[in-house]
């Protein structure tokens, strides 16, 4: 057999940008969220007046890959044509193969696996299996996936999960394709080198990564042990949100948003591809790579978009903005222009307004929240939250600071200062009611349960009886005022009846 060789460094058209490798990111990327893009590993295989000609060049073949229906509106139509060694059909049988990984969800409305839960919840860091513990199990990304929360139905193509993931070996020569949704991955501790179909992505943590439904990728731990977030979204996709009165400029930008190019292997060994369709894993071989394809274009493709470039916008004067401001990227719901699941980034930022209650005000939120730390200190105080845990408040259930925090919050001497530094948090806000996982609640990541200290609002203290004298005396002075102006208008209505 052929030993496995990797295509040349694609040639560049004159005109089009990339970016150059780096010390931490050996790849090139072109710049661009939905674009249309065009990217060949070798200079003129892509077809110039159609997509599937008699013969492509090299002999290679065309195939489409749909992550929409074909007749849908132009502006919503997503696809990509690849021009590759094998086409994909070019495998052995297909068979179900649960045993992969029995703790992925995909089904939150009839499943013994999940149930409701009303409570605050908050999780320690989950541990990382490690490679030189005695005894240490090898697992690898798809291996290592665990489903926290989720909504909706899979088979109803309407819905999201909320996972985790840890792992500690690269995938070898096995792919894995989700033809149930896309799927932002968040590295939280060491870099994803992520191989997918149409090129290359380094994925350090403070980046995301999204690879769209249908596409195979492998993922490869360059710094060791990793583990990370994960939000999929069945049958739907991620979109930049409208920015509304914001105008053309702000929040996440376009040109943020980093695609691979092509790059293809020539592998002729046996591989796997490990599917997740209709919420099953199902897996079937092939005597060769997956990742061969030469040339491609189309918009249906992988990003990676680096969290630190988000452009924070906030109240200047007075008051707080609603948390949606720091979306990054939305999911909508089906025929409803309200989000079905939001997620934003809390970066480094100045915070200005003056005479305002600065940390989150108490709220009830019709929203689910599920909140995240990739890096820093954590900067609410009603639980703890670490570097690698997350935490989880219910719909509509109350949730917000301590009585200490609102007490230091209302005294202070206010003066424009810079929050989070050195910190990124995010949220996953999740419209209505979400269920959790019994592994997360009752199995092994119970484990990692921090149970939340109810006795923390016995401080809270009503200051309203403080001023009962005051109260006492506004009440008073109304009383009399209501008196005098029913006497007045007595007075006035008599001269009328004397004047008839």
């Amino acid at each position: 057999m052929p030993p496995t060789v990797q295509s040349p460094e694609p040639e560049r058209s004159t005109g089009q940008y990339t970016t150059s490798p780096t010390e931490d990111d050996p790849y090139s990327y072109c710049p661009g969220f939905g674009n249309r893009f065009i990217s060949e590993a070798l200079r003129g295989v892509i077809p110039k007046t159609q997509n599937t000609p008699q013969r492509v060049k090299y002999d290679l073949y065309a195939e489409q890959l749909n992550g929409s229906a074909v007749n849908t509106k132009r502006s919503e139509l997503r696809h990509v044509w690849m021009y590759r060694i094998r086409p994909s059909v070019a495998h052995g049988s297909i068979t179900p193969c649960p045993s992969i990984n029995e703790h992925i969800e995909s089904t939150f409305t009839s499943n013994p696996s999940v149930e409701a839960c009303a409570s605050q919840q908050a999780w320690d860091p989950f541990p990382v299996p490690e490679t030189t513990a005695t005894g240490a199990k090898s697992v690898n990304f798809v291996q290592g996936i665990r489903t926290i929360a989720g909504k909706g139905d899979v088979a109803l193509e309407q819905g999201i999960a909320v996972h985790v993931y840890a792992a500690n070996v690269d995938m070898e020569r096995e792919a894995f394709c989700n033809n149930d949704g896309e799927m932002i991955i968040l590295p939280q501790q060491g870099r994803l080198d992520i191989t997918t179909e149409l090129g290359s992505l380094m994925v350090r943590p403070g980046e995301l990564f999204l690879i769209p439904s249908g596409m195979r990728f492998l993922v490869k731990l360059p710094d060791g042990p990793s583990r990370g977030y994960i939000h999929e979204a069945f049958a739907d996709r991620h979109v930049l949100p409208d920015l509304g009165v914001v105008g053309a400029n702000g929040m996440a930008m376009d040109r943020h948003f980093m695609a691979p190019l092509a790059c293809f292997y020539v592998d002729e060994t046996p591989w796997t591809i490990i599917h997740k369709s209709g919420g099953s894993l199902h897996k079937c071989t092939q005597n060769h790579t997956p990742f061969d394809v030469v040339a491609w274009h189309g918009n249906h493709v992988p990003f990676k978009y680096d969290l630190n470039d988000f452009v924070n916008l906030a109240n200047a004067s007075k008051d707080q903005a609603d948390p949606t401001l720091y979306t990054v990227l939305t999911v909508k719901a089906h025929n409803d222009i309200t989000p079905l699941s939001e997620f934003l980034i809390f970066t480094e930022k100045w915070i200005t307004a003056e005479g305002t209650f600065r940390p989150p005000y108490y709220h009830r939120n019709m929203s689910t929240e599920i909140m995240g730390l990739l890096l820093g200190q954590y900067g609410g105080s009603s639980h703890v939250l670490a570097p690698g845990g997350l935490s989880y408040e219910a719909s509509y259930m109350p949730h917000g600071e301590t009585y200490e925090t609102w007490k230091d919050a209302t005294e202070r001497q206010l003066q424009p200062v810079k929050i989070c530094e050195g910190t990124m948090a995010f949220m996953f806000h999740i419209r209505g009611a979400v269920k959790l996982t019994k592994w997360a609640l009752h199995g092994e990541g119970a484990q990692s349960l921090h149970p939340s200290d109810v006795s923390q609002w016995d401080s809270i203290r009503p200051g309203f009886f403080d001023h009962a004298e005051e109260i006492a005396a506004s009440v008073a002075a109304e009383k009399e005022r209501q008196q005098r102006e029913e006497a007045e208008q007595q007075e006035r209505a008599r001269r009328f009846l004397s004047r008839e």
